[in-house]
């Protein structure tokens, strides 16, 4: 099961950071309507993915997934837009990954 949850939580995280940087392509570097309505698909979809994990408390998984959106979003910086993040940004999304294998992850009553 936390397999299933983390590729949920990374496809959920490329849908998100992939949707709003292509309507930031589309409206700041005027790429145009097509560029934004990609986005706006992307980030649709990535509502439907996150409905998708297995577990149903929808705070606990939006509150999980922030974290992954912090690391996921330093990491699309490096690849799309080539900035390199410094130590402090790398220890800030290790801290928000931690947070995540903590709120998801740790033993639970059943």
């Amino acid at each position: 099961m936390p397999l299933r949850s983390v590729l949920l939580f990374a496809l959920a995280a490329l849908l998100e950071i992939g949707g709003a940087w292509l309507v930031w392509q589309g409206v700041r570097e005027h790429r145009g309507w097509v560029w934004i309505g990609a986005g706006v698909i992307a980030l649709g979809l990535y509502g439907v993915v996150a409905t998708l994990q297995p577990d149903a408390s929808f705070g606990r998984i939006l509150a999980a997934y922030g974290g992954v959106f912090v690391a996921g979003s330093l990491l699309w910086g490096v690849v799309a837009d080539g900035v390199r993040p410094d130590r402090w940004d790398v220890l800030g999304a290790l801290l928000c990954l931690a947070g995540v294998a903590v709120i998801m992850y740790a033993p639970r009553p059943a």
